[in-house]
């Protein structure tokens, strides 16, 4: 909820009105790197943000912003005035002084309108906080080219102010990432290859024209740094070179993924083994049509799914041999235990537990089959990622398929506020 209090962040006063500093201070009126653009790209952001504390930094500067924009726009409007009604002025930018009046609008200095192209969101909240840190820099250095084009002390005053809290955001959004705790170059959630990341390219050599030459510094040595003839040079010199690393490589299983990826999948075929002789006790006891159609369906699933996990150990050259599987034997103890229960209670209070059983099943299946199929990637078997992620959407397709049911029938249950209402 916005409200607007009539009184400027910062009080702007201009002593001598420049027409054309005024057509300059739109650049951070309607500009890339100027008030608005920011004020959109921090608050969509923070309308995004499922973190409550940094979702309030967001917003917080996102609103400030807002309060920019109402400062620059007045400091332009008022170096803009005279060419309301002078000729000489007017020249000075007829766009501005013909079609808006000698007022502000939202273009930049050079008249291009502003563009939502100008904001950079992606969804990650580590790297929209290094956008907007980054965003802060550019302005700041705007305001820093204005305050030297400025010879007015007034408007001088009013774009110090600005100016300085760009820092002020860089500071809040610098440290909002750091007390993030994530390492500098993790980002979002796919690793990359092995080797080839510590890889620097030698891509530009030889003696230029002004007498540059090949350097080398902490970005291209020491530490894990590997440092590599251009792939241009690779491809047509058949002397020795350091050997590129690409996507193809063979992976090396240095951590043992292999076996974890096993055993991983022994302890699937256990639990799912372990489904298909529960199911049905479960579809025996759902006491409405829609529920023990689900089961049934899911039954014949699991035992697709047992097939898929055979190909995936022949894939492998390993047994199909299965590992006890405890989580699963817990879960099933427990679905037992309520539909024993059940005996004694209504008949959608019944099926509504039966359900929630049979989801702690599929958050578990999906959970294993997610951390199965994560493994297969990293080691780059790729016909088994494609089986384990077949069976991975079948076990979360079903458990929203159990949600739709449970919506339907608390629709229909008892609740008891509505016997109180009723009676």
């Amino acid at each position: 909820m916005y409200h607007h209090v009539k009184k400027l962040m910062f009080t702007v006063r201009v002593d001598e009105p420049d027409p054309r500093f005024g057509n300059m201070l739109l650049e951070q009126f309607g500009g890339a790197n100027g008030e608005l653009a920011a004020a959109m790209q921090y608050s969509i952001q923070g309308l995004n943000c499922e973190d409550p504390d940094r979702k309030d930094l967001l917003m917080d500067i996102g609103t400030e912003e807002l309060s920019h924009l109402e400062v620059v726009g007045t400091l332009a409007r008022m170096h803009l005035k005279p060419s309301k009604f002078d000729r000489q002025a007017a020249e000075a930018d007829p766009l501005i002084a013909i079609a808006g009046g000698g007022g502000v609008n939202l273009f930049n200095s050079q008249g291009n309108a502003w563009t939502a192209d100008y904001l950079k969101i992606t969804g990650e909240l580590d790297v929209d906080l290094r956008s907007n840190i980054a965003a802060e820099a550019r302005a700041k250095i705007v305001y820093e080219r204005l305050i030297n084009f400025c010879d007015d002390a007034g408007s001088k005053d009013a774009l110090q102010f600005l100016m300085t809290r760009e820092i002020t955001h860089m500071k809040a959004f610098a440290l909002a990432l750091e007390s993030m705790a994530k390492p500098a170059f993790s980002i979002g959630r796919i690793a990359p290859t092995p080797g080839l990341v510590d890889q620097f390219f030698n891509d530009s050599t030889g003696t230029g024209d002004h007498g540059e030459i090949d350097t080398r510094g902490p970005w291209n040595e020491g530490g894990e740094w590997v440092f590599t003839e251009s792939p241009a040079i690779q491809a047509g010199d058949p002397g020795p070179a350091t050997a590129l690393v690409t996507e193809s490589s063979p992976p090396v299983d240095e951590a043992g993924l292999g076996d974890l990826l096993i055993d991983e999948l022994r302890d699937i075929l256990h639990a799912e083994k372990q489904l298909t002789k529960a199911l049905p006790k479960m579809a025996e006891a759902a006491r409405f049509d829609q529920l023990r159609e689900l089961f049934e369906q899911h039954l014949a699933e699991t035992e697709a799914q047992i097939e898929r996990i055979n190909e995936c150990f022949e894939m492998l050259g390993k047994t199909a041999r299965a590992k006890p599987c405890k989580g699963m034997m817990g879960l099933v103890e427990e679905g037992q235990e309520i539909i024993a229960e059940g005996e004694e209670k209504e008949d959608a209070a019944a099926d509504l537990a039966l359900i929630g059983a049979a989801q702690r099943v599929e958050h578990y299946e999906i959970a294993g089959y997610t951390t199965a199929r994560n493994l297969a990637q990293q080691l780059r078997h790729s016909a088994v990622v494609s089986l384990l992620s077949k069976s991975l959407a079948e076990e979360e397709n079903a458990d929203q398929l159990l949600n739709q049911v449970a919506r339907s029938l608390m629709s229909v249950a008892k609740m008891p506020a509505a016997v109180e209402q009723t009676e």
